[in-house]
């Protein structure tokens, strides 16, 4: 492989593992709970995918996916028997009608039988139970209903339902203007030129460290003025107007902590050197970008 090949393949491991990062942060919660030291002990043996932290000598802030949280307050309001007889929930198909429709009624309910809800763990019961109309995954009502409260997709495969709103901090503004040079590739086209600014502030409950201050960013992002650029800028308005464009964490670039950082939308920040170096020419970026725009339910 030729060395200007390496850097591709490098820049694009790199792009996939931040996004891969990004996704799984991005599905993370934090939530504070008054803990005994015993409770503490069985804890951490009991729920290693939860991160546990201790606020105070009486306070535990444990960071993890919805299912897992949901888990632990189970556990911790009597239920931990559960999780002795938990079995992994049938992965048999699911019919398409669901519950509540009277046609195939009975094949649906045999399917479900001793199937545990993902979430609390409790077996499902049939007039309580509701199934996603695309993925077909099942939870009891109200567990769905808390977790589509935090946020409409499924728990388990992550399928959106409705509009994802993300956690970028309110306040932020998004600016187009354009110019007649063209970029690397898109010879024929002027530039777009789209201006971000997040202010800085403090970090609500939707963020890892709420009520610590961040620092605030500035970016500039650029695309052909193409008619598939056009599409791309208002996909990417969209997207911003649900405040998924941005987050707070952890920068991939200087390791910096509670700063405001890009929330795997990738952009192009240069106009020129490549995918290497976040610019053109890339012929497969805005194709790449509308995939990243689809997984997150704007198309």
């Amino acid at each position: 492989m030729s060395p200007s090949g390496k850097s591709v393949h490098d820049q694009f491991a790199r792009e996939q593992f931040i996004t891969l990062y990004q996704k799984i942060a991005t599905g993370l919660q934090t939530r504070t709970y008054d803990c005994s030291q015993g409770i503490i002990a069985h804890c951490q043996a009991a729920f290693p995918q939860l991160l546990i932290t201790h606020k105070d000598e009486k306070r535990l802030q444990l960071t993890g996916n919805f299912i897992s949280l949901e888990r632990f307050e189970t556990f911790l309001n009597g239920s931990a028997q559960t999780y002795s007889h938990y079995q992994t929930p049938n992965k048999t198909k699911v019919k398409d009608t669901p519950y509540k429709q009277p046609v195939k009624q009975q094949k649906s309910i045999d399917q479900a039988k001793d199937e545990a809800c993902p979430i609390c763990l409790e077996t499902l019961k049939i007039s309580e139970c509701t199934v996603l109309s695309k993925c077909k995954h099942r939870f009891c009502k109200d567990c769905l209903e808390r977790a589509f409260h935090v946020k409409p997709t499924c728990p388990i495969c992550g399928e959106i339902y409705g509009n994802l709103t993300g956690t970028q901090p309110k306040g932020g503004t998004m600016t187009v203007s354009s110019d007649r040079s063209s970029l690397p590739g898109y010879e024929r086209y002027g530039t777009i030129i789209i201006n971000y600014h997040i202010p800085r502030g403090c970090q609500g409950d939707e963020h890892p460290n709420p009520g610590m201050p961040y620092q605030g960013a500035t970016r500039i992002a650029y695309l052909p003025y193409s008619t598939e650029g056009n599409k791309v800028l208002k996909l990417l308005q969209r997207a911003f107007d649900q405040r998924l464009t941005f987050t707070i964490g952890r920068s991939s670039t200087t390791g910096q902590n509670n700063v405001v950082t890009w929330n795997d939308i990738h952009h192009k920040t240069s106009r020129y050197g490549g995918s290497t170096c976040y610019g053109y020419p890339d012929p497969d970026y805005l194709k790449r970008v509308q995939d990243e725009l689809k997984a997150k339910g704007i198309d």
